[in-house]
């Protein structure tokens, strides 16, 4: 089957959605299952993985709640505060919940592109190795260097890059991006997520303009540690959730649909359990 193994929901009424404004437009109001679940049929696309986009415990819990209603809804990557010296507690408290497959911290939106090389880290993340709790690494390039550094630091822990680590494809930059990238690669626990390329690519999210992006993460990980992942519905500033499924399919081999299920549930071993 084909997974979207990235896709949020959210309900504007929560208050906790720190960074959704109403500049944004087009997606300041609710995205809930309901609207998603149509598009999803028309592709044939058969479950999906929920992603936080609040730095709330308050928002995983929503989205484990989403999920237990929604048998489609196969997994939760949520978030816990890694600052706070509760963390242990928290990752176990979710962890009775099977849906809780990952945590993923903001770090895009922390000044400090070292945050992730903090002591703070050390207890969580071995207790996300010691409970088989995958970590959604959402960064820049400015934070490739770190999270590098953090890989080697712990080798055990599933680690998966969120959008291809958003490359300044309006930019046209490429190389510095693309070798730090395939350093992610060489090392076996790291997975990526194509998606979320379109946003990055200005006025353009045209194929021609994001390909060679495209095809450098096909090239570094290999199909069997890509995830296809839509990033809606933040995707719908750039394009529409076809659009970028016509995208992937250029570029995906004919089995595609079973290689990147296969990899999300690599990414994500808890899935296996359930």
């Amino acid at each position: 089957m084909t997974i979207d193994a990235h896709q949020h929901f959210w309900d504007i009424a929560r208050g906790d959605y720190d960074w959704l404004t109403q500049g944004l437009g087009p997606i300041y109001r609710n995205f809930l299952p309901q609207d998603l679940k149509p598009i999803l049929d028309a592709l044939g696309i058969k479950a999906t993985i929920a992603v936080q986009a609040a730095e709330t415990l308050a928002e995983t819990q929503f989205l484990l709640d989403i999920a237990q209603d929604h048998d489609w809804v196969i997994g939760v990557v949520g978030w816990v505060d890694f600052d706070d010296a509760r963390v242990v507690d928290q990752i176990a408290a979710f962890s009775q919940n099977p849906k809780f497959i990952g945590v993923r911290p903001m770090i895009q939106s922390i000044q400090d592109t070292n945050w992730i090389l903090g002591d703070q880290m050390h207890d969580g993340v071995k207790e996300l190795i010691q409970r088989d709790i995958s970590f959604d690494a959402l960064v820049k390039p400015p934070h490739l260097d770190a999270l590098i550094t953090f890989l080697d630091r712990y080798p055990d822990l599933r680690v998966i890059v969120d959008h291809c680590a958003k490359p300044r494809i309006d930019l046209n930059e490429f190389d510095d991006w693309a070798r730090k990238m395939a350093d992610i690669a060489h090392r076996p626990n790291t997975f990526c997520k194509l998606s979320g390329l379109m946003t990055e690519a200005g006025t353009e999210p045209s194929f021609e303009k994001l390909h060679p992006y495209m095809s450098h993460i096909q090239r570094c990980f290999g199909h069997d540690r890509i995830l296809f992942g839509s990033d809606w519905p933040v995707m719908t500033l750039a394009g529409t959730y076809h659009d970028w499924w016509d995208h992937w399919s250029k570029i995906a081999p004919d089995n595609a649909a079973e290689q990147s299920s296969a990899a999300t549930f690599c990414a994500y071993p808890r899935l296996n359990a359930k």
